[in-house]
Protein backbone atom coordinates (compact mmCIF):
# COMPACT_ATOMS: atom_id res chain seq x y z
CA UNK A 1 0.00 0.00 0.00
CA UNK A 2 1.37 3.45 -0.88
CA UNK A 3 2.14 5.68 2.09
CA UNK A 4 0.84 9.24 1.80
CA UNK A 5 3.42 10.32 4.40
CA UNK A 6 6.41 9.56 2.18
CA UNK A 7 9.27 12.01 2.17
CA UNK A 8 8.79 12.83 -1.52
CA UNK A 9 5.43 14.46 -0.85
CA UNK A 10 7.04 17.18 1.31
CA UNK A 11 8.53 18.90 -1.74
CA UNK A 12 5.48 18.93 -4.02
CA UNK A 13 3.94 22.08 -5.45
CA UNK A 14 0.81 23.60 -3.75
CA UNK A 15 -1.50 22.29 -6.48
CA UNK A 16 -0.03 18.83 -6.13
CA UNK A 17 -0.30 18.96 -2.34
CA UNK A 18 -3.97 19.95 -2.64
CA UNK A 19 -4.57 17.00 -4.98
CA UNK A 20 -2.82 14.65 -2.58
CA UNK A 21 -4.92 15.99 0.31
CA UNK A 22 -8.13 15.38 -1.63
CA UNK A 23 -7.00 11.91 -2.62
CA UNK A 24 -6.01 11.12 0.98
CA UNK A 25 -9.41 12.27 2.26
CA UNK A 26 -11.11 10.19 -0.43
CA UNK A 27 -9.00 7.14 0.52
CA UNK A 28 -9.91 7.53 4.18
CA UNK A 29 -13.61 7.81 3.32
CA UNK A 30 -13.44 4.67 1.17
CA UNK A 31 -11.60 2.80 3.94
CA UNK A 32 -14.27 3.75 6.48
CA UNK A 33 -17.01 2.61 4.09
CA UNK A 34 -15.30 -0.73 3.47
CA UNK A 35 -14.89 -1.21 7.23
CA UNK A 36 -18.58 -0.58 7.82
CA UNK A 37 -19.53 -3.03 5.08
CA UNK A 38 -17.14 -5.81 6.05
CA UNK A 39 -16.45 -5.58 9.76
CA UNK A 40 -19.94 -4.67 10.90
CA UNK A 41 -22.26 -7.20 9.21
CA UNK A 42 -25.83 -6.31 8.49
CA UNK A 43 -28.64 -7.83 10.47
CA UNK A 44 -31.26 -9.45 8.30
CA UNK A 45 -34.66 -10.74 9.25
CA UNK A 46 -37.06 -12.90 7.32
CA UNK A 47 -40.11 -11.14 8.74
CA UNK A 48 -41.41 -7.96 7.03
CA UNK A 49 -39.74 -4.76 8.28
CA UNK A 50 -43.08 -3.35 9.38
CA UNK A 51 -43.39 -6.06 12.03
CA UNK A 52 -40.09 -5.27 13.76
CA UNK A 53 -40.31 -2.97 16.77
CA UNK A 54 -37.02 -1.69 18.16
CA UNK A 55 -36.63 -2.04 21.94
CA UNK A 56 -37.61 1.07 23.84
CA UNK A 57 -34.83 3.36 25.04
CA UNK A 58 -36.07 3.06 28.62
CA UNK A 59 -35.38 -0.57 29.31
CA UNK A 60 -37.88 -2.12 31.72
CA UNK A 61 -35.60 -4.92 32.99
CA UNK A 62 -32.36 -4.61 34.96
CA UNK A 63 -30.35 -6.75 32.54
CA UNK A 64 -30.87 -8.23 29.11
CA UNK A 65 -29.48 -11.29 27.33
CA UNK A 66 -28.72 -11.74 23.64
CA UNK A 67 -29.08 -15.35 22.49
CA UNK A 68 -27.59 -17.09 19.49
CA UNK A 69 -29.50 -20.32 18.86
CA UNK A 70 -27.80 -22.49 16.24
CA UNK A 71 -29.88 -24.99 14.28
CA UNK A 72 -28.91 -27.72 11.86
CA UNK A 73 -30.97 -29.72 9.40
CA UNK A 74 -33.94 -31.32 11.18
CA UNK A 75 -33.87 -29.01 14.24
CA UNK A 76 -36.77 -26.65 13.49
CA UNK A 77 -39.38 -28.45 15.61
CA UNK A 78 -36.92 -28.69 18.48
CA UNK A 79 -36.25 -24.94 18.39
CA UNK A 80 -39.96 -24.12 18.28
CA UNK A 81 -40.29 -25.84 21.63
CA UNK A 82 -37.11 -24.22 22.90
CA UNK A 83 -38.35 -20.72 22.07
CA UNK A 84 -41.46 -21.32 24.15
CA UNK A 85 -39.25 -22.23 27.09
CA UNK A 86 -36.64 -19.51 26.55
CA UNK A 87 -38.59 -16.50 25.30
CA UNK A 88 -38.84 -13.20 27.17
CA UNK A 89 -39.67 -9.73 25.78
CA UNK A 90 -36.70 -8.22 27.60
CA UNK A 91 -34.18 -10.41 25.76
CA UNK A 92 -33.06 -10.72 22.14
CA UNK A 93 -32.83 -13.83 19.97
CA UNK A 94 -30.90 -14.55 16.80
CA UNK A 95 -31.63 -17.85 15.06
CA UNK A 96 -29.16 -19.35 12.62
CA UNK A 97 -30.23 -22.33 10.53
CA UNK A 98 -27.30 -24.02 8.81
CA UNK A 99 -27.26 -23.50 5.05
CA UNK A 100 -27.34 -27.30 4.62
CA UNK A 101 -30.99 -27.24 5.75
CA UNK A 102 -33.62 -27.26 3.02
CA UNK A 103 -35.50 -24.23 1.77
CA UNK A 104 -38.64 -25.76 3.24
CA UNK A 105 -37.06 -25.80 6.70
CA UNK A 106 -35.95 -22.19 6.36
CA UNK A 107 -39.45 -21.19 5.25
CA UNK A 108 -41.02 -23.10 8.14
CA UNK A 109 -38.84 -21.30 10.68
CA UNK A 110 -39.55 -17.90 9.14
CA UNK A 111 -43.28 -18.54 9.10
CA UNK A 112 -43.30 -19.69 12.71
CA UNK A 113 -41.57 -16.52 13.92
CA UNK A 114 -43.36 -14.06 11.66
CA UNK A 115 -46.93 -15.23 12.30
CA UNK A 116 -46.67 -15.74 16.05
CA UNK A 117 -48.57 -12.77 17.54
CA UNK A 118 -46.17 -12.10 20.43
CA UNK A 119 -42.99 -12.58 18.41
CA UNK A 120 -44.36 -10.38 15.65
CA UNK A 121 -45.45 -7.59 17.96
CA UNK A 122 -42.41 -7.45 20.24
CA UNK A 123 -39.99 -7.88 17.35
CA UNK A 124 -37.00 -9.22 19.29
CA UNK A 125 -36.39 -12.42 17.30
CA UNK A 126 -34.27 -12.31 14.16
CA UNK A 127 -33.31 -14.99 11.68
CA UNK A 128 -30.04 -14.88 9.75
CA UNK A 129 -31.18 -14.61 6.16
CA UNK A 130 -27.90 -15.53 4.49
CA UNK A 131 -27.04 -18.68 6.39
CA UNK A 132 -23.51 -19.90 6.99
CA UNK A 133 -22.23 -23.39 6.28
CA UNK A 134 -21.14 -24.84 9.62
CA UNK A 135 -18.81 -27.83 9.80
CA UNK A 136 -18.70 -30.01 12.89
CA UNK A 137 -15.44 -29.37 14.81
CA UNK A 138 -14.36 -26.80 12.21
CA UNK A 139 -13.66 -23.06 12.59
CA UNK A 140 -16.88 -22.24 10.73
CA UNK A 141 -18.66 -22.81 14.08
CA UNK A 142 -16.50 -20.08 15.62
CA UNK A 143 -17.00 -17.79 12.62
CA UNK A 144 -20.75 -18.20 12.96
CA UNK A 145 -20.63 -17.24 16.66
CA UNK A 146 -18.54 -14.14 15.95
CA UNK A 147 -20.93 -13.22 13.13
CA UNK A 148 -23.86 -13.45 15.54
CA UNK A 149 -22.05 -11.32 18.13
CA UNK A 150 -21.47 -8.61 15.54
CA UNK A 151 -25.09 -8.65 14.41
CA UNK A 152 -26.48 -8.45 17.93
CA UNK A 153 -24.03 -5.71 18.95
CA UNK A 154 -25.36 -3.66 16.07
CA UNK A 155 -29.04 -4.48 16.55
CA UNK A 156 -29.81 -3.98 20.24
CA UNK A 157 -28.68 -3.28 23.78
CA UNK A 158 -27.83 -6.17 26.10
CA UNK A 159 -25.45 -7.13 28.91
CA UNK A 160 -24.57 -10.77 28.16
CA UNK A 161 -24.33 -12.93 25.05
CA UNK A 162 -25.35 -16.59 25.31
CA UNK A 163 -24.69 -19.22 22.63
CA UNK A 164 -26.94 -22.26 22.57
CA UNK A 165 -27.76 -25.07 20.17
CA UNK A 166 -31.04 -26.80 19.42
CA UNK A 167 -29.96 -29.59 21.80
CA UNK A 168 -29.89 -27.21 24.81
CA UNK A 169 -32.80 -26.44 27.13
CA UNK A 170 -33.31 -23.99 30.02
CA UNK A 171 -33.60 -25.27 33.59
CA UNK A 172 -35.01 -21.99 34.94
CA UNK A 173 -37.35 -19.27 33.71
CA UNK A 174 -36.02 -16.09 32.15
CA UNK A 175 -37.37 -14.09 35.10
CA UNK A 176 -35.15 -16.32 37.26
CA UNK A 177 -32.16 -15.64 35.01
CA UNK A 178 -32.66 -11.86 34.94
CA UNK A 179 -33.21 -11.76 38.71
CA UNK A 180 -30.06 -13.79 39.47
CA UNK A 181 -27.84 -11.70 37.19
CA UNK A 182 -29.30 -8.31 38.09
CA UNK A 183 -26.80 -7.55 40.87
CA UNK A 184 -23.68 -8.96 39.20
CA UNK A 185 -20.90 -6.76 37.76
CA UNK A 186 -21.70 -6.36 34.06
CA UNK A 187 -18.17 -7.23 32.95
CA UNK A 188 -18.08 -10.84 34.16
CA UNK A 189 -17.47 -13.55 31.55
CA UNK A 190 -18.60 -17.11 32.25
CA UNK A 191 -16.04 -19.13 30.32
CA UNK A 192 -15.04 -22.57 31.57
CA UNK A 193 -11.29 -22.78 30.97
CA UNK A 194 -7.99 -24.45 31.86
CA UNK A 195 -4.39 -24.34 30.66
CA UNK A 196 -4.02 -28.02 31.56
CA UNK A 197 -4.60 -29.34 28.06
CA UNK A 198 -4.16 -33.03 28.92
CA UNK A 199 -5.08 -35.26 25.98
CA UNK A 200 -6.08 -32.17 23.98
CA UNK A 201 -2.41 -31.13 23.72
CA UNK A 202 -1.74 -33.86 21.16
CA UNK A 203 -5.27 -34.38 19.78
CA UNK A 204 -6.22 -30.71 19.40
CA UNK A 205 -3.17 -28.51 19.84
CA UNK A 206 -0.77 -30.19 17.40
CA UNK A 207 -2.90 -31.28 14.39
CA UNK A 208 -3.45 -28.84 11.53
CA UNK A 209 -6.80 -29.04 9.79
CA UNK A 210 -8.60 -27.33 6.92
CA UNK A 211 -12.34 -26.68 7.02
CA UNK A 212 -13.88 -26.98 3.51
CA UNK A 213 -16.79 -24.90 4.78
CA UNK A 214 -14.54 -21.83 4.48
CA UNK A 215 -14.42 -22.10 0.69
CA UNK A 216 -17.00 -24.66 -0.45
CA UNK A 217 -20.78 -24.48 -0.83
CA UNK A 218 -21.12 -28.15 0.07
CA UNK A 219 -20.60 -29.57 3.55
CA UNK A 220 -17.86 -32.15 3.99
CA UNK A 221 -15.56 -33.46 6.69
CA UNK A 222 -12.59 -31.42 7.85
CA UNK A 223 -9.29 -32.17 6.12
CA UNK A 224 -6.36 -33.35 8.24
CA UNK A 225 -2.98 -32.08 7.04
CA UNK A 226 0.06 -34.36 7.47
CA UNK A 227 2.30 -31.83 9.23
CA UNK A 228 1.84 -31.01 12.93
CA UNK A 229 2.72 -27.81 14.77
CA UNK A 230 4.55 -27.07 18.00
CA UNK A 231 2.99 -25.31 20.95
CA UNK A 232 2.83 -21.51 20.62
CA UNK A 233 5.26 -19.32 22.55
CA UNK A 234 3.70 -15.92 21.78
CA UNK A 235 0.64 -16.74 23.89
CA UNK A 236 -0.60 -19.43 26.24
CA UNK A 237 -3.23 -21.93 25.09
CA UNK A 238 -6.38 -22.50 27.12
CA UNK A 239 -9.19 -24.95 26.52
CA UNK A 240 -12.69 -25.47 27.89
CA UNK A 241 -16.37 -25.51 27.04
CA UNK A 242 -17.73 -24.20 23.75
CA UNK A 243 -20.77 -22.85 25.63
CA UNK A 244 -20.24 -19.44 27.19
CA UNK A 245 -22.03 -16.43 28.66
CA UNK A 246 -19.88 -13.40 27.84
CA UNK A 247 -20.23 -9.69 28.53
CA UNK A 248 -20.96 -7.07 25.92
CA UNK A 249 -17.53 -5.51 26.53
CA UNK A 250 -15.77 -8.81 25.81
CA UNK A 251 -17.91 -9.39 22.70
CA UNK A 252 -16.96 -5.92 21.42
CA UNK A 253 -13.30 -6.70 22.08
CA UNK A 254 -13.54 -9.93 20.05
CA UNK A 255 -15.26 -8.18 17.13
CA UNK A 256 -13.53 -4.78 16.98
CA UNK A 257 -10.57 -5.47 19.30
CA UNK A 258 -8.49 -2.38 19.98
CA UNK A 259 -5.34 -4.50 20.04
CA UNK A 260 -4.42 -7.29 17.65
CA UNK A 261 -4.84 -10.27 19.99
CA UNK A 262 -8.37 -11.32 18.89
CA UNK A 263 -7.39 -11.24 15.20
CA UNK A 264 -4.07 -13.01 15.76
CA UNK A 265 -5.77 -15.80 17.66
CA UNK A 266 -8.59 -16.04 15.12
CA UNK A 267 -6.01 -16.71 12.41
CA UNK A 268 -4.29 -19.28 14.62
CA UNK A 269 -7.56 -21.10 15.40
CA UNK A 270 -8.60 -21.22 11.74
CA UNK A 271 -6.62 -24.48 11.42
CA UNK A 272 -7.39 -25.74 14.94
CA UNK A 273 -9.80 -28.62 15.52
CA UNK A 274 -12.84 -27.69 17.66
CA UNK A 275 -11.76 -24.05 17.83
CA UNK A 276 -14.86 -22.93 19.82
CA UNK A 277 -13.43 -24.91 22.74
CA UNK A 278 -10.33 -22.75 22.88
CA UNK A 279 -10.68 -19.40 21.13
CA UNK A 280 -12.62 -17.40 23.73
CA UNK A 281 -10.67 -19.02 26.57
CA UNK A 282 -7.34 -18.10 25.01
CA UNK A 283 -8.43 -14.57 24.09
CA UNK A 284 -9.72 -13.81 27.59
CA UNK A 285 -6.80 -15.32 29.49
CA UNK A 286 -4.13 -13.69 27.33
CA UNK A 287 -5.75 -10.25 27.59
CA UNK A 288 -4.63 -8.11 30.51
CA UNK A 289 -8.01 -6.37 30.46
CA UNK A 290 -10.22 -9.47 30.55
CA UNK A 291 -8.24 -12.18 32.31
CA UNK A 292 -9.52 -11.02 35.70
CA UNK A 293 -13.12 -10.96 34.46
CA UNK A 294 -13.35 -14.71 33.81
CA UNK A 295 -15.59 -16.97 35.89
CA UNK A 296 -14.55 -20.60 35.46
CA UNK A 297 -18.02 -22.01 34.76
CA UNK A 298 -20.08 -22.45 31.58
CA UNK A 299 -23.47 -22.33 33.40
CA UNK A 300 -24.45 -25.65 31.83
CA UNK A 301 -25.24 -29.06 33.23
CA UNK A 302 -23.48 -31.57 30.98
CA UNK A 303 -22.51 -35.20 31.52
CA UNK A 304 -19.53 -36.43 29.54
CA UNK A 305 -18.23 -39.75 28.32
CA UNK A 306 -15.39 -40.82 30.57
CA UNK A 307 -12.72 -40.95 29.40
CA UNK A 308 -11.90 -38.66 27.63
CA UNK A 309 -14.69 -36.08 28.06
CA UNK A 310 -14.94 -35.47 24.35
CA UNK A 311 -18.65 -36.06 23.66
CA UNK A 312 -21.58 -35.07 25.89
CA UNK A 313 -24.00 -37.83 26.81
CA UNK A 314 -27.73 -37.57 26.15
CA UNK A 315 -29.72 -36.49 29.21
CA UNK A 316 -32.90 -38.20 30.34
CA UNK A 317 -35.19 -38.81 33.28
CA UNK A 318 -32.36 -40.31 35.33
CA UNK A 319 -30.58 -36.95 35.22
CA UNK A 320 -33.53 -34.77 36.32
CA UNK A 321 -32.64 -34.49 40.01
CA UNK A 322 -28.94 -33.87 39.33
CA UNK A 323 -29.83 -31.14 36.84
CA UNK A 324 -31.85 -29.28 39.46
CA UNK A 325 -29.22 -29.73 42.18
CA UNK A 326 -26.56 -28.31 39.85
CA UNK A 327 -28.40 -24.92 39.90
CA UNK A 328 -27.21 -24.36 36.31
CA UNK A 329 -29.54 -22.30 34.11
CA UNK A 330 -29.03 -24.51 31.03
CA UNK A 331 -28.45 -28.17 30.24
CA UNK A 332 -27.46 -30.23 27.24
CA UNK A 333 -27.68 -32.55 25.34
CA UNK A 334 -31.32 -33.58 24.84
CA UNK A 335 -32.98 -35.72 22.23
CA UNK A 336 -35.95 -34.24 20.46
CA UNK A 337 -39.12 -34.65 22.57
CA UNK A 338 -37.37 -36.63 25.28
CA UNK A 339 -39.83 -37.20 28.18
CA UNK A 340 -37.54 -35.30 30.57
CA UNK A 341 -38.25 -32.11 28.61
CA UNK A 342 -41.94 -32.51 29.44
CA UNK A 343 -41.06 -32.85 33.11
CA UNK A 344 -38.89 -29.72 32.99
CA UNK A 345 -41.78 -27.87 31.32
CA UNK A 346 -44.32 -28.96 33.92
CA UNK A 347 -42.34 -28.84 37.15
CA UNK A 348 -39.83 -26.05 36.56
CA UNK A 349 -40.98 -23.77 33.74
CA UNK A 350 -44.73 -24.13 34.46
CA UNK A 351 -45.58 -24.25 30.77
CA UNK A 352 -47.70 -26.35 28.47
CA UNK A 353 -46.87 -27.21 24.89
CA UNK A 354 -48.71 -24.08 23.73
CA UNK A 355 -47.56 -21.56 26.33
CA UNK A 356 -44.40 -19.75 27.39
CA UNK A 357 -42.35 -20.42 30.51
CA UNK A 358 -43.93 -18.74 33.53
CA UNK A 359 -43.02 -15.08 34.04
CA UNK A 360 -44.38 -11.80 35.29
CA UNK A 361 -44.60 -10.42 31.76
CA UNK A 362 -47.31 -12.85 30.67
CA UNK A 363 -48.88 -14.50 33.72
CA UNK A 364 -52.59 -14.02 34.19
CA UNK A 365 -54.07 -12.62 37.38
CA UNK A 366 -54.71 -16.13 38.60
CA UNK A 367 -51.14 -17.26 37.95
CA UNK A 368 -52.26 -19.56 35.14
CA UNK A 369 -50.60 -20.51 31.88
CA UNK A 370 -48.38 -17.91 30.26
CA UNK A 371 -49.64 -17.08 26.76
CA UNK A 372 -48.45 -13.46 26.53
CA UNK A 373 -51.76 -12.02 25.34
CA UNK A 374 -51.46 -9.01 27.67
CA UNK A 375 -47.70 -8.66 27.66
CA UNK A 376 -47.84 -4.86 27.19
CA UNK A 377 -49.63 -4.42 30.52
CA UNK A 378 -47.01 -6.44 32.37
CA UNK A 379 -43.75 -5.21 30.83
CA UNK A 380 -41.19 -4.86 33.60
CA UNK A 381 -43.02 -7.17 36.00
CA UNK A 382 -40.88 -10.05 37.24
CA UNK A 383 -41.86 -13.16 39.19
CA UNK A 384 -38.70 -15.14 39.90
CA UNK A 385 -39.08 -18.45 41.69
CA UNK A 386 -36.96 -21.19 43.26
CA UNK A 387 -34.81 -21.46 40.13
CA UNK A 388 -33.76 -17.84 40.49
CA UNK A 389 -32.75 -18.38 44.11
CA UNK A 390 -30.76 -21.50 43.23
CA UNK A 391 -28.93 -19.72 40.43
CA UNK A 392 -28.26 -16.65 42.57
CA UNK A 393 -26.68 -18.88 45.22
CA UNK A 394 -24.53 -20.59 42.56
CA UNK A 395 -23.41 -17.24 41.14
CA UNK A 396 -22.58 -16.05 44.63
CA UNK A 397 -20.31 -19.04 45.16
CA UNK A 398 -18.46 -18.97 41.85
CA UNK A 399 -18.02 -15.18 41.78
CA UNK A 400 -16.84 -14.83 45.38
CA UNK A 401 -13.40 -13.29 45.65
CA UNK A 402 -11.77 -16.50 46.88
CA UNK A 403 -13.29 -18.74 44.23
CA UNK A 404 -12.86 -16.21 41.44
CA UNK A 405 -9.17 -15.44 41.92
CA UNK A 406 -8.10 -19.00 42.65
CA UNK A 407 -9.62 -20.37 39.43
CA UNK A 408 -8.92 -17.61 36.91
CA UNK A 409 -6.75 -18.40 33.89
CA UNK A 410 -4.68 -21.14 35.50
Amino acid sequence: MRSWASGASIFTQPEERMGIKKLAVFSIAVSVLVYLLLVIPSLTARSPPSTVLRPAKERPYPVSFAYLISLSKGDVDQVKRMLGALYHPGNHYLLHLDSEASEAEHAELVTFVSVHPVFREVGNIWIVQKSNLVTYRGPTMLANTLHAMAMLLKACEWEWFVNLSAADYPLITQDDLIYAFSELPRGLNFIQHSSQLGWKRNKRGKPIIMDPGLYSRNKSEIIWLPKQRSQPTAFKLFTGSAWTVVSRAFAEYCIIGWDNLPRTLLLYYTNFISSPEGYFQTVACNSMQFRNSTVNHDLHYITWDNPPKQHPQMLGMKDFRRMIISSAPFARKFRKDDPVLGRIDREILKRSSESFAYGGWCAGSGGGACFGDDWRKNVGVMKPGPGGRRLKALLGRITSVGSLRSRQCR
